[in-house]
């Protein structure tokens, strides 16, 4: 007698809307599963009774993690609420903890406690623009790293994670601290040689004072005593005659002493002026012909500022002409454009070394002064020296420095 198996008995109903959606969902979460083996996922945005909660996930060698990995900065994505959700070999290596107990870390536990309302404020506003600044990590209990955040919004997070790049500064405010000692052993460096530079002028008037004006007036009190014993009326006049000399010759030498501290024609005629008046007087006292060109510069007016850089810097290259050049003869020549001063002089004594000549060297305060007055204008000086003489070039751009005519005021 043959068998009888009972048939189940299968009913088919309608899917509802909610069936649907509850499908949909398993669908999702089934494509999120399988591509979790796979490392094609980061983190996962779990929403729940407490509200969206990020999870990360380990994996990662995908093209962009190995290039991420690779940067010589560091790289992290952060919460809106600072949980590190990953981070690279850089940033760990950075704040000296291993990359595996940084994932959850709090970041704004590794920045001191001033910094940290500053960085939440950041974190909050990344989702939505990215924010740059410099901040402090701690890199263990005592170490403290300067770095530059930049944090931007980061796609597929839905607002809840933004990513962020980590710069060490560590080098650069070493060379800046480097640079600023540096800047402070020339700025003193710089105030010795003018100290130096104040007594050697001192000396130098003493000695002027003392050798020419001094001379003279000893020489005005012996004839003055002579005219007080004299009782011949020829004498006499002989003798007002050679004190008038010597008074006229002392006033000279004051004259030309109180120039060389500051020139007066300079303020009252111009630069022009003022530099055929010191040329003149340079060539009579040292016996070396200068020739002058002004293009135009003595009915030309510059701030006063330039004018005297100028005529200083003409000063000490001709010093340096008379003092170590040996030189018979010099040219001097002003040219202008509209927008660079150019000013050369040219000796044809017997030269230098100019490439042995550093750039702050304190056996040349010469050179260095005219280095420091054409920096301070925005300019160059340039040597060029030889057995045959020596150039000296000063280029000055005139880009803030107007060119003014005479009759509109006197600067």
């Amino acid at each position: 007698m043959p068998l009888l198996r009972n048939k189940a008995r299968v009913t088919i109903r309608p899917k509802t809307p909610r069936q649907d959606r509850l499908l949909a969902r398993l669908k999702a979460a089934e494509e999120s599963l399988r591509a979790i083996p796979s490392r094609d996922v980061d983190a996962l945005v779990v929403f729940g009774r407490s509200g969206a909660q990020v999870v990360t996930l380990k994996g990662g060698d995908s093209a962009y993690r190995l290039l991420v990995e690779a940067m010589s900065e560091g790289a992290a994505t952060v919460s809106t609420d600072g949980a590190l959700l990953y981070c690279n070999r850089r940033l760990a290596e950075l704040v000296g903890r291993p990359s595996a107990k940084l994932i959850g870390a709090d970041l704004l536990r590794m920045v001191p406690e001033d910094d940290r309302e500053r960085l939440r404020q950041f974190l909050r506003s990344a989702p939505k623009r990215a924010v740059k600044g410099e901040f402090t990590l701690r890199a263990g209990k005592r170490r403290l790293v300067p770095v530059h955040l930049s944090i931007s919004p980061l796609r597929g997070y839905r607002g809840q994670a933004v990513g962020m790049v980590v710069t060490d500064l560590t080098d650069q405010r070493r060379k800046q601290q480097e640079e600023m000692k540096a800047a402070e052993a020339f700025h003193r460096l710089l105030l010795e040689r003018e100290l130096a530079a104040q007594e050697d002028e001192r000396r130098r008037i003493a000695r002027e004072l003392h050798d020419e004006a001094g001379q003279l007036l000893t020489s005005l009190l012996v004839g003055l005593r002579s005219l007080e014993e004299s009782s011949d009326i020829d004498d006499c006049k002989m003798l007002g005659k050679r004190m008038r000399e010597i008074t006229a010759k002392a006033l000279d030498e004051l004259g030309r002493l109180a120039r060389g501290l500051h020139p007066t024609a300079l303020d009252d005629h111009g630069l022009g002026a003022a530099l055929s008046r010191y040329v003149a007087e340079y060539s009579s006292t040292h016996a070396i012909p200068v020739e002058l060109m002004l293009d135009g510069l003595d009915s030309k007016r510059l701030p006063s500022a330039v004018q005297i850089a100028l005529y200083r810097i003409l000063q000490e290259t001709l010093t340096n002409v008379a003092r170590h050049s040996g030189a018979k003869s010099a040219r001097v020549a002003f040219r202008h454009t509209s927008r660079t001063l150019q000013v050369s002089v040219i000796d044809d004594g017997k030269g230098f070394d100019a490439s042995r000549v550093p750039a702050n060297s304190s056996s040349h305060l010469g050179l260095q002064s005219i280095r420091e007055r054409t920096a301070l204008l925005g300019g160059t000086a340039t040597f060029t020296s030889s057995n045959n003489g020596t150039e000296v070039l000063v280029r000055i751009p005139l880009t803030g420095w107007e060119f003014r005519a005479a009759a509109k005021g006197n600067l």
